[in-house]
């Protein structure tokens, strides 16, 4: 079947149990937990499976896991003969995106990913940034926002995750200010993110630098599979330093909306998210409906929605 994406979702998406059903029913799962396990120095496969969430949550935890997890279910997906004709990946879940189409490595990707999280949690100390989302008002509306609240602070987007869903970060009190903004101006509802700093602005800039020096150190080739980044929300080509895209995309905004406009435009016209949470799922199919596109839209994180594609494939092949 041709025009499927494989999506990869990013941090956020962790919880206590994920990954737990498939990698008790396929060895390719658990096989890459126990490969993890390995590299990493520690029971990632426990973490993931058992908790607790106080660990599994801090983000140089939940980025190795979500990562790790994303790939397991990957590699059952493959066993049954499925593929994707592009890639891409939310903000972490570029990592396994490139893992898939074979620009880089798991055995590297897992620990690099961990010290991607590190250098974003060490950026911008004692909690003095912080994320919301803002639903139900355009981008311009949200830009005007974000230029009313910096007399307070650094603030800026830095999520574009579909129409009517954009998620601001800075310093606290700009974006504690942006909130009633928003709320003021019309927006159907906000809500603050459960991270430790405000990820995806120029804060991030020195993690970016630092992951930049990391990125010397593992493989990073031309993808085989066709690719979309999160930076430019386009299909990456050769001209371009995936390097150099990767150490941006730490401290540039997501541009997940402008990412599927591009799968949309090549004409892609089923997604499948792989990984813990369906949180892209529903981003993925906004976008098409703002377009009048008919696509659809699946994940994959436990055996009741594996069983669910695999049904859905056979009965399209």
């Amino acid at each position: 079947m041709k025009n499927v994406a494989f999506v990869f979702p990013g941090q956020g998406t962790h919880y206590v149990g994920m990954g737990l059903e498939i990698a008790k029913h396929y060895k390719e799962a658990n096989d890459v937990y126990e490969m993890a396990n390995d590299i990493m120095g520690m029971d990632i496969r426990k973490l993931c499976f058992e908790g607790p969430e106080e660990v599994l949550v801090k983000t140089e935890n939940s980025q190795p896991t979500i990562h790790t997890t994303s790939i397991a279910i990957l590699k059952v997906l493959e066993k049954y003969g499925l593929t994707g004709d592009v890639t891409a990946g939310f903000s972490l879940g570029q990592y396994s995106a490139l893992v898939y189409g074979g620009a880089m490595k798991f055995e590297e990707t897992v620990k690099l990913v961990q010290q991607r999280g590190i250098f974003m949690e060490e950026a911008v100390p004692n909690r003095r940034g912080k994320m919301v989302a803002i639903v139900g008002l355009s981008r311009k509306d949200v830009y005007q926002i974000v230029e009313d609240s910096k007399h307070l602070g650094y603030i800026e987007p830095s999520n574009f995750n579909c129409p009517g869903q954009i998620i601001v970060a800075g310093y606290n009190a700009a974006v504690d200010y942006a909130n009633e903004l928003a709320l003021a101006r019309g927006a159907k509802a906000t809500n603050f993110l459960k991270v430790s700093g405000p990820f995806h602005t120029m804060l991030l800039l020195e993690a970016g630098n630092r992951l930049r020096v990391e990125l010397d150190n593992v493989t990073v080739d031309h993808p085989k599979k066709r690719y979309v980044d999160n930076v430019t929300g386009k299909f990456y080509t050769e001209d371009e330093d995936l390097k150099d895209l990767l150490r941006k995309h730490v401290f540039k905004p997501v541009m997940w909306e402008d990412s599927v406009d591009s799968m949309l435009e090549h004409g892609i016209d089923t997604f499948v998210e792989i990984g813990p949470s369906s949180v892209l799922t529903p981003f993925n199919q906004r976008t098409a409906e703002k377009h009048g596109i008919k696509v659809n839209c699946m994940n994959v994180e436990n055996m009741e929605s594996l069983d669910n594609v695999l049904r859905y494939f056979d009965k399209v092949k």
